[in-house]
């Protein structure tokens, strides 16, 4: 019997599935996969104009309802929140609330994805890279629990409560190519923008993007259906600029882009990758027979 595919992307805030590997995912579940976004926080301490406030009574509120525009538009098998409350930056007020990831203890986030993961059962689990691009505290919460939870899954010994023990197959985190990213931290200053202040409370530090070069392992091509729903689905985001990047040097990149073809790319954490060989599909090697 042939074994029904599933995937998984943990992120840290709405928009983090489609303006990351929002594409890869559409690529997916267009080919019949079952995939997931588990999200960790609600997006509450995202900057919203107040155009886009109008029939919501928080941005909770707004930021939900675009997540769950964009879980339809992406053909998800499933949505899954796990209820904390947006962390802000660093030094922000809303780093040190209570209910927010960054004040949650790992093992207690770690549990939670534990019983996901072996609910759901995945083969493939996606989630942010180790320095969680810019040092948002979120993503950076995100990747340690997900990291602890992925090899605590397997282990019936390990959080009992969470169900029966299951290991799924693969492990990647969402990269960028570091030339394209040192190529845009060079271009940026030409359009008038400061890498180290970006963002519209311009407290993010894009330089940190290219502090650490990770190993490219998985190049997924990514067909013209696949980027159109990756951009309906990111266009559900509209408080958080539906993922279009008009400003100069993102402009230009996304002529490189597409010049070069749309992909997506990925560093493997698990299996420990060995050689010089690089996947064109996140599946690769895993049994097809349940």
């Amino acid at each position: 019997m042939t074994k029904e595919r599933t995937l998984v992307f943990f992120g840290a805030h709405p928009d983090d599935e489609s303006f990351g590997p929002g594409a890869t995912l559409a690529k997916y579940a267009l080919m019949g996969v079952k995939v997931y976004v588990v999200c960790s926080t609600g997006g509450e301490a995202g900057t919203v104009s107040p155009e886009h406030m109008k029939g919501y009574a928080s941005v909770a509120e707004l930021r939900t309802a675009e997540l769950d525009c964009a879980a339809k538009a992406l053909g998800l098998a499933g949505l899954i929140r796990l209820g904390y409350r947006d962390s802000n930056m660093r030094g922000t007020p809303d780093n040190n609330n209570p209910d927010c990831l960054n004040m949650a203890p790992l093992d207690q986030v770690a549990g939670k994805i534990v019983k996901i993961m072996r609910e759901i059962r995945p083969d493939v689990v996606i989630t942010h890279d180790p320095s969680a691009a810019y040092g948002h505290p979120d993503h950076i919460a995100t990747h340690q629990a997900v990291i602890k939870a992925f090899h605590a899954a397997g282990d019936p010994a390990k959080y009992p409560a969470a169900g029966q023990a299951f290991q799924p197959g693969k492990l990647y985190f969402g990269v960028r190519p570091h030339g394209t990213m040192k190529l845009m931290m060079k271009l940026m200053p030409l359009f008038g923008q400061d890498p180290h202040h970006f963002g519209r409370n311009k407290d993010i530090d894009m330089t940190k993007m290219v502090g650490v070069e990770y190993p490219i392992h998985t190049v997924i091509r990514l067909p013209k259906k696949a980027v159109q729903v990756r951009n309906e689905a990111a266009a559900c985001h509209a408080s958080q600029g539906g993922g279009r990047f008009r400003s100069g040097p993102f402009m230009l990149l996304q002529i490189i882009n597409k010049l070069r073809g749309p992909r997506d790319y990925f560093m493997r954490k698990y299996p420990v990758p060995t050689g010089r060989h690089q996947e064109n599909d996140l599946f690769e090697g895993l049994s097809g027979k349940s």
